[in-house]
């Protein structure tokens, strides 16, 4: 039996806090209560049905290189063509993965969390990013593309950076910031070519911060790549060795 007088005990302050929280989160529940992003069922942020029915991808069937849903044989979008297309020689990631592919569903949850201010999405994205990690990047650091400071006073907070810190939690991996975004435009009214061209020498270093030998670079949507290939690149001429990308969800090449 536990003596009563060695019980552990909260302090009434803290306690005072905790009851005043849950009463807010209730009130708030009762007055706006959570509904699916994608169908606007009432009681979860993605319901179940919703859930089941993404498009994940299979990461049998994927591309090893740049997470192709389908290029496991042949990769229609990592290819001495494509790589040419962007003045590459080589593709500028060590990996990429991604638990979807970008369809209407995959898109809303993303505009959701970061246009209409739900970040508690940020936590159910990040656990689906998390176990698509491949178990040799896991002794890597997370660090993320900051957003625009257009984007983060619009917003009131860095979308990028928050759902890095969910990722890091969820998978067990350590965040750090490594990047500054001095300048660039928003990428989403861009086609193919002016992302690249919009995206050329738009990162810098962060001063002052010890480059880690290994990273997972974090993004919401891949669309082209021109974002995740500026900041690797970014990166890469920082010192950093191995560089890996890693997206909620994959737009296919047309």
């Amino acid at each position: 039996m536990t003596n009563a007088s060695t019980t552990p005990r909260s302090h009434p302050r803290t306690r005072l806090l905790s009851a005043a929280r849950f009463a807010r989160e209730a009130l708030l529940e009762t007055l706006w209560p959570t509904r699916c992003c994608v169908c606007d069922a009432p009681g979860h942020l993605i319901c179940p049905p919703c859930a089941q029915h993404l498009r994940y991808v299979d990461a049998n069937r994927a591309c090893r290189v740049c997470g192709s849903p389908f290029g496991q044989h042949q990769c229609t979008e990592c290819n001495e063509v494509m790589l040419a297309a962007a003045d590459r020689e080589r593709f500028p990631l060590d990996g990429m993965a991604t638990p979807l592919l970008a369809d209407d569903a995959a898109r809303r949850i993303v505009t959701i969390y970061k246009d209409a201010n739900e970040r508690r999405l940020s936590r159910e994205m990040a656990q689906m990013m998390a176990r698509c990690i491949p178990p040799e990047w896991r002794s890597a650091h997370v660090t993320f593309i900051p957003a625009t400071a257009h984007a983060c006073r619009t917003r009131g907070f860095d979308h990028a950076e928050l759902l890095a810190r969910e990722v890091s939690s969820a998978a067990g991996m350590e965040m750090r910031a490594l990047l500054e975004r001095p300048r660039s435009r928003d990428q989403r009214s861009f086609g193919k070519r002016w992302r690249m061209q919009n995206m050329q020498g738009c990162f810098l270093p962060k001063v002052g911060t010890t480059m880690p030998d290994e990273v997972v670079l974090v993004d919401d949507i891949c669309t082209t790549g021109a974002t995740l290939h500026a900041a690797a690149d970014c990166l890469r001429s920082a010192g950093i060795a191995h560089i890996f990308g890693l997206a909620f969800a994959k737009v296919l090449a047309s």
